[in-house]
């Protein structure tokens, strides 16, 4: 079936048919049985728009059936340390996907739950070239994902030794290989070119015309693999847009390639003139040398961070009986934890201790608590609901998974594109084409003026130097520094979005417990029946449980009556108490209505925490008001910067007229709130176009701060930690909270700076490049400068600000 005249390509892969030419009832070929069994699958799917993205998109399938070698993936053991999480109904997993290359693999990989209805949902990271998978084991196993991956084309790179170790720094490698060699054919070729136009460079003449005819040629062979290779990234890149009816940075390059080749192409066939492939060989040879050292300038103020950045959050550890705090970075593979009562568990783990009521909402969007016993597994992302816990992790905390927990579509809010992100897309493009219309004006002036060679150096330079790299590059940058800078001094913003957003807060609304006062700093009184030591200890035990700031105050003051006592059934109301029994007596504490106590005459400005032993109300902690230092003068900065405030308090309204001595007038306050009462009035407050910033503790306030159009979580020992908010706060930050909103705004002023000096520096090139004073070979070399020198001002600026705003 082979022909001796031409080999046919695959219809799928684009490979030569070489072995055997396989057509189907259209008449398209393929190289193996593999690669049109793809093409059917796809068919029959309703997929084959996979095949109007790029031609040829798919992977070679010939040689790829490894099925009677998955059988490993069988093995449980396998199985628990590929899977990343499952509720045994719903599975995620990551794979590592090498053939990833192109926007048909993105497209075709995400539309999986299309191919099959166990697949919930599928995304793809192409930088990484991972793909993350949520499935149902109950409708395909894991060794069948991994088959219907093989059988698209992408076999995923399974090594279960140091694999996310490994493989990205191989990746890298075969990237920076690929592109050294492409650098080393595009100098070698422009070198030569150079050479061989030396005669004409020095105004040599040569009697002979065949030596003139064979150095034009000898200088368009040496062109072809600049040309096709050396630029296919930006002709390939600009040619897609183009497909696809938009318009993209490469465009103006890609034109001003052509232009040169083309009309060098024309001069040498036509013996009119030597060409411009000289300059062609320069221009693509520059902009690799730019591409290059963008790159590394990127990658040295590069502000992608790790999870020990991202999550100021702290585990409790037991090592040899004695518990003590350690951040997440020393955190070790078979190390014992101590999980509270909404704490999130930071690694897999398996339960030794205590009855384990998994949350995994934060997970798989579902609030349904899972019991688990001593000895079940626990996945990282669970949030125990229950009492307290003992585990031991199994894995390391692993970032790119709680990552990606933070970043879930779960919370976040339906409109999050933000105005700058949106702004730069819109002014890209429009910029774009207006430069299209400059170089054809300013080509067509003086092609009628001039002659050609005036009009093609014309024409080239301005593509080339109005490029609209440093728009696209501008926000991304200065944003990203300031979410680094804005880590360094407490606050760890989600995204470079929430720093933006940041800018354009109108309106505060602060909680109070755990927000505004400090557990940590309120002197405790107990008032009502003496409490007995065995009482001391019920009440330790029961608080002992829970995160809240006002239980973990209580716990704090009778540490001394630790007697190791189990709880059983515990539980924790919302905005309500907490309760749970041993040997059989239900122990409560929390609001009077909680524990049905008396609180008619109740006059206290103080935080009240009634107790009740088997049904009979002994008294109450009181908790005298410490409002967090220097809260004042935070108030004081906001009103006068003419920032709308707002207090949200579950606690009674006893504390009102001591509140309002330290919130400017006419500050709403609104007590005994419950969640939902807080959504609703942040709701409303939008609904009017207040743009919300909520501040709370993360606890009972994750309905609001996912309202809000930013939502802070205050960490006070930095256990807590919520995937709703927008950013989490070090609890003796927040005095710093309108440092950070000034400097939000300062961020913000960059971005525009950026702006600014990028138009004026295209203006200024536009206007000597029409004029046909600027040669495509300077033009080469300032446009890669002009987006470094736009990049580096706005970190420049942003860092200046933060040591100014923040390091006071």
């Amino acid at each position: 079936m082979n022909s001796d005249k031409h080999l046919e390509t695959c219809y799928h892969c684009g490979e030569d048919c070489k072995d055997e030419i396989i057509k189907n009832e259209e008449e398209k070929s393929f190289c193996c049985n593999g690669c049109h069994m793809v093409y059917e699958l796809l068919q029959e799917n309703d997929l084959s728009d996979y095949y109007k993205l790029n031609n040829q998109p798919g992977v070679r399938q010939k040689g790829r059936s490894q099925k009677d070698k998955l059988a490993y993936l069988d093995d449980e053991t396998i199985r628990r340390k590929l899977i990343d999480f499952t509720d045994g109904g719903v599975s995620k997993l990551s794979f590592y996907l090498p053939q990833i290359h192109c926007s048909s693999c993105i497209w075709l990989l995400e539309k999986l739950p299309a191919l099959h209805g166990g697949v919930h949902e599928a995304k793809v990271n192409f930088l990484k070239r991972e793909i993350y998978i949520t499935f149902s084991e109950s409708k395909l196993t894991l060794r069948a994902l991994v088959e219907l991956l093989i059988n698209l084309g992408y076999e995923p790179l399974i090594n279960l030794e140091d694999l996310e170790k490994n493989k990205k720094k191989e990746a890298s490698r075969e990237q920076e290989k690929s592109f050294y060699i492409k650098f080393g054919v595009v100098g070698f070729c422009f070198g030569n070119i150079m050479m061989l136009s030396f005669p004409e460079y020095l105004g040599i003449t040569v009697e002979d015309q065949s030596f003139i005819e064979l150095f034009g040629y000898l200088n368009i062979l040496l062109s072809i693999p600049v040309f096709f290779y050396g630029a296919r990234d930006y002709l390939t890149s600009a040619w897609n847009a183009i497909r696809h009816w938009g318009v993209n940075i490469d465009v103006p390059i890609s034109l001003g390639i052509m232009a040169l080749m083309f009309r060098s192409l024309y001069e040498i066939f036509t013996e009119t003139g030597a060409g411009y492939l000289d300059s062609l060989g320069a221009l693509i040879f520059l902009l690799l040398i730019g591409k290059w050292f963008q790159q590394k300038t990127f990658d040295n103020i590069s502000f992608e961070r790790d999870y020990k950045s991202y999550f100021p959050i702290a585990v409790t550890r037991i090592v040899k009986g004695v518990q003590e705090n350690i951040p997440l970075s020393k955190l070790a593979v078979h190390d014992t934890l101590i999980i509270k009562n909404g704490e999130l568990i930071p690694a897999d783990a398996i339960l030794k201790k205590g009855v384990g009521e998994i949350d995994y909402s934060f997970v798989t969007g579902e609030s349904k608590p899972i019991k688990k016993l001593s000895g079940d597994g626990l996945y990282a992302g669970g949030k125990q609901m229950g009492g307290v816990i003992e585990v031991e992790t199994t894995k390391e905390v692993s970032q790119s998974y709680l990552t990606r927990l933070w970043n879930e579509q779960t919370f976040q809010e339906e409109d999050t594109k933000a105005f700058l992100q949106t702004k730069t897309n819109i002014i890209s493009k429009w910029f774009t084409l207006i430069i299209l219309l400059v170089a054809c004006i300013a080509g067509g002036y003086w092609w009628s003026v001039d002659g050609a060679t005036h009009a093609v150096n014309t024409f080239t330079s301005v593509l080339i130097i109005a490029c609209p790299c440093a728009l696209a590059l501008n926000a991304p940058f200065a944003l990203g520094n300031s979410m680094r800078i804005m880590a360094r001094f407490g606050l760890f913003p989600k995204d470079t979005e929430a720093v933006e957003k940041m800018s354009s807060i109108n309106h505060l609304v602060f909680d109070k417990t755990g927000t505004i006062t400090s557990a940590k700093e309120q002197a405790i009184n107990f008032e009502g029946e003496e409490l007995s030591e065995q009482d001391k200890a019920l009440i330790y035990a029961v608080t002992s449980q829970s995160t809240h700031p006002v239980s973990s105050r209580i716990a704090q003051s009778l540490v001394s009556f630790d007697k190791k006592i189990d709880v059983e059934n515990f539980k924790e109301v919302e905005a309500s108490g907490i309760e749970g029994i041993i040997n059989g007596k239900l122990i409560k504490l929390g609001k009077a209505s909680f524990v049905n106590a008396d609180n008619s005459m109740e006059k206290t400005f103080q935080t009240v925490s009634y107790v009740c032993i088997d049904n009979k109300v002994l008294g109450r902690f009181t908790l005298a008001q410490s409002l967090r230092k220097d809260i004042d003068k935070l108030m004081y900065k906001l009103n006068t910067k003419g920032y709308k405030i707002s207090l949200l308090s579950g606690d009674n309204s006893s504390e009102r007229k001591k509140l309002e001595q330290i919130f400017p007038n006419g500050t709403t306050m609104h007590f005994e709130q419950s969640p939902q009462d807080k959504m609703n009035f942040i709701s409303k407050n939008q609904e009017k176009g207040d743009k919300v910033l909520m501040i709370g503790d993360g606890l009972n306030d994750a309905g609001a701060l996912k309202q809000a159009n930013i939502g802070i979580a205050v960490a006070e020992d930095a256990h807590q930690f919520s995937p709703a908010c927008d950013g989490i706060l070090a609890a003796n930050k927040v005095k710093k909270l309108a440092m950070y909103l000034r400097f939000s705004k300062a961020a913000t002023v960059m971005v525009y700076v950026g702006f600014v000096i990028s138009f004026l520096y295209n203006i200024l090139g536009l206007s000597y490049a029409v004029q046909g004073n600027l040669s495509p070979l300077i033009a080469a070399i300032l446009m890669p400068l002009s987006s470094i020198s736009v990049v580096l001002i706005g970190m420049l600026g942003t860092t200046m600000s933060g040591a100014r705003l923040l390091g006071k």
